[in-house]
């Protein structure tokens, strides 16, 4: 699906590109700016979940089978200093991956290569008709 130009809908919502994908790893950039900020000013948490989320969950995918999906079982983030505006790179890489479940990395970096934060995760691969769900949202389905 990324081949062809599809891009997942919350990359649009939060403002992220997907800049490499290849076996086992992915890259997700980010130009922070002021709309992502929390109440403090610097970058909210939740984004740095999200480009980590994002960039873990296409390393993971990149192995899987065509006729399987992933979900996402945990996901553990460290922020390590704060970030207000400029470039972000989440480089992810799978760790291990078993038979039903992977372990991925994701270290976030500004622009002078500081690490802002650190995240792992579990990923649950899923096949045949149990992942079926989870390639296509079932009509009428709202989250």
């Amino acid at each position: 699906m990324l081949a062809k130009g599809w891009v997942p809908p919350i990359a649009t919502t939060i403002g992220f590109k997907l800049t490499r994908i290849d076996r086992g790893g992915a890259r997700i950039e980010l130009a922070a700016g002021p709309e992502h900020a929390n109440p403090m000013g610097t970058l909210h948490g939740g984004v740095l979940c999200d480009i980590a989320d994002a960039a873990m969950g296409m390393s993971f995918a990149s192995l899987l089978n065509s006729d399987e999906s992933f979900t996402t079982v945990e996901l553990k983030i460290n922020f390590l200093r704060p970030h207000w505006t400029g470039l972000l790179i989440a480089d992810a890489k799978v760790i291990r991956k078993g038979r039903g479940l992977g372990l991925v990395e994701c270290r976030i970096t500004d622009e002078k290569r500081r690490l802002i934060a650190y995240a792992t995760s579990t990923c649950m691969a899923v096949a045949g008709v149990a992942g079926e769900g989870l390639r296509r949202p079932r009509q009428g389905a709202t989250g």
